[in-house]
């Protein structure tokens, strides 16, 4: 554990020595922590360095958040969008300082994320496109209130693996899907696979991802 990044983290280091690897950054969902998609490391090629963030907002016992959600009385959900912003920046420097802080390949830059944490790294990707390459957005959306699109000819470098369940009732399906205009507006490279199940990831869902890892992220060896 190393706590000189932005935010708290878990790190698994790639077995490569003295070769720069490649990185695998995740980015957890609303009311979770940085060991859950951590768990996923046990199956991800060892030359890869992992490093697990944790969302800065504390809302329950060992759940974080990277920022508030709220819910009216009518049932309508309303989020801080000013510290939405601020906690993708902190991702974007979370990238830089790996680079100072971890022996990592920059031309090999990948972001994972659930829930609310899909949301920030593709918000991450999409504003600063320079600074990643492959994302994984699993249960999540693409939210223009926090995109700010400017490098069009780096977003070709992009590629995008996302999915999600058609039976999502945390974050529906359908508004999942629609949001992919952004992609497709932009000439965004990007698969979308859907599954029938609720707010997570299913076995197939996850064996699908890591073929698709894999293939994007190449051992330098």
């Amino acid at each position: 554990m190393n706590n000189k990044l932005p935010f708290y983290h878990l790190v698994r280091k790639s077995n490569l020595e003295n070769i720069p690897s490649p990185v695998l950054i995740m980015v957890h969902g609303y009311g979770s922590n940085e060991k859950d998609l951590f768990s996923f490391s046990r199956a991800i090629p060892e030359h890869i360095t992992i490093i697990s963030l944790r969302g800065d907002i504390e809302i329950q016992n060992n759940g974080y958040a990277w920022y508030n959600i709220s819910l009216d009385f009518n049932g309508n959900k309303s989020y801080d969008i000013k510290k939405a912003h601020e906690s993708r920046d902190k991702i974007v420097k979370c990238i830089d300082q790996c680079k100072e802080m971890y022996n990592i390949d920059n031309k090999n830059i990948t972001l994972m994320g659930f829930s609310q944490g899909s949301m920030l790294v593709n918000a991450v990707a999409l504003s600063f496109p320079e600074k990643v390459n492959n994302i994984i957005s699993l249960s999540g959306a693409f939210d223009p209130n926090i995109i700010e699109i400017s490098e069009i000819k780096s977003l070709k470098k992009l590629s995008f693996y996302v999915s999600h369940g058609t039976q999502d009732e945390i974050l529906p399906f359908e508004l999942s899907k629609q949001s992919l205009k952004i992609l497709d507006q932009n000439d965004v490279n990007y698969i979308f696979e859907e599954y029938p199940i609720g707010h997570g990831v299913s076995p197939d869902n996850f064996k699908s991802m890591l073929k698709w890892m894999n293939e994007k992220i190449n051992s330098p060896l």
